[in-house]
């Protein structure tokens, strides 16, 4: 059969190729046509030949509603070039994964020219922008979701779904960062072997422009501390991005790291991590570092985002638990001082490190065993046979 995958970000790439490898599994024969990144893209040369990447993620992601109007024209070529793509490509089936914004669009012109569409990683409906779920029921054939929590949410607002479990848990622990001596991964970026923080600011322009402030003064007053002299402060790059992208605010810091497309590494090998809010903040927790969770915007995005968005907790893992496993540090509390004062906690307080260590324990369970990721591709397959 024919899949027609849209992934438009760099955890849609990660959980693409991983849907990816299961579908190759489930249906040998496969012929695969995709919007996504190298992860993606490497799992399809494995199993074919010729050219299946459309578009790379890194030339289209941005972030925050201003940034969304600035590049309005863009968006509409890519939906244009997207759509006529399909048509020529003729799936049996459009793979939606995340990244609503842009899918959401897709799924209009899918319903539209009557191709079968399937949504994987629901789109956050249950924390913002309800009114998406009547276009789920109208243009999504069938949702897969990946929280335990969706099931009720979902079953209320009568879509149908099915789940197979989070993928993130077979990512995790089938990397090769997890399976990887300390001095393997000291060696392979040239580290120096002192205890590690890490540092998570995105992968966006926006993200990294509005945390690596905040983080180079925490780490600054850090170094300043004789307990912390001989820290190293590991910022874990996105691969998509370059040293141009992070130097503006790291020069002149020799106790600050960088290191590039090995964020399980940087996590697992790091003593705490201060985790700009997404998909990161539950890999950290998977991974069992403990952690601050942080996010902010400009203020114009706060202040819509405030009136939007309707859950108690903004990490997936302390929605996961329906209580806070970790500290959130929003907007006006991002600080250094903030960030500084928990991070000596997570280091110097050895009953609250553990009860954090716990919770991880707990939202691991909650979100099922391995083999997601396959399991989703089966599912699909099933679908499209029985459809």
């Amino acid at each position: 059969m024919k899949y027609y995958i849209i992934a438009g970000e760099a955890s849609g790439d990660l959980h693409g190729s991983n849907l990816m490898k299961g579908i190759y599994e489930e249906d040998p024969a496969a012929d695969i046509r995709f919007w996504g990144g190298g992860l993606m893209d490497e799992v399809f040369h494995a199993h074919q030949e010729g050219t299946g990447l459309v578009q790379d993620y890194k030339d289209g992601a941005v972030i925050g509603f201003s940034q969304i109007f600035l590049h309005l024209n863009k968006y509409a070529g890519r939906l244009k070039n997207c759509g006529e793509d399909i048509k020529r490509f003729a799936p049996d089936v459009v793979i939606l994964i995340d990244y609503p914004g842009f899918n959401f669009r897709v799924a209009e012109f899918c319903h539209r020219e009557k191709i079968k569409v399937f949504y994987y990683i629901a789109p956050k409906v249950w924390a913002s922008r309800e009114s998406r779920v009547k276009k789920l029921k109208a243009w999504v054939d069938k949702l897969f979701i990946v929280f335990p929590f969706e099931k009720e949410y979902f079953d209320k607002k009568g879509v149908s779904y099915i789940y197979k479990g989070n993928p993130l848990i077979d990512a995790i622990d089938m990397s090769e960062a997890m399976n990887q001596k300390r001095e393997d991964f000291l060696k392979k970026h040239a580290l120096e072997d002192r205890p590690m923080i890490a540092l998570l600011a995105g992968s966006r322009n926006g993200e990294i422009s509005s945390m690596m402030p905040a983080f180079m003064g925490f780490a600054d007053k850090a170094h300043a501390l004789p307990a912390y002299r001989d820290y190293l402060f590991v910022l874990a790059a996105a691969p998509s991005r370059s040293m141009q992208d992070y130097s503006p605010y790291v020069g002149g810091r020799p106790y600050v790291k960088v290191v590039f497309g090995d964020s399980y590494g940087v996590m697992k090998n790091s003593v705490a991590a201060v985790v700009n809010s997404g998909t990161a903040s539950l890999e950290t927790a998977l991974i069992g570092t403990p952690q601050v969770v942080c996010y902010c915007g400009t203020e114009f995005n706060f202040n819509v985002a405030k009136q939007i968005i309707k859950i108690n907790f903004i990490s997936l893992g302390n929605l996961i638990l329906g209580r806070l496993c970790f500290r959130e540090l929003i907007q006006y509390y991002f600080t250094s001082d903030n960030i500084l004062s928990e991070v000596r906690r997570l280091i110097e307080d050895t009953e609250y490190r553990g009860k954090m260590l716990s919770g991880y324990a707990e939202i691991r369970s909650a979100l099922g065993g391995r083999g997601a990721s396959r399991a989703v591709a089966a599912a699909m397959i099933d679908e499209l046979r029985r459809g």
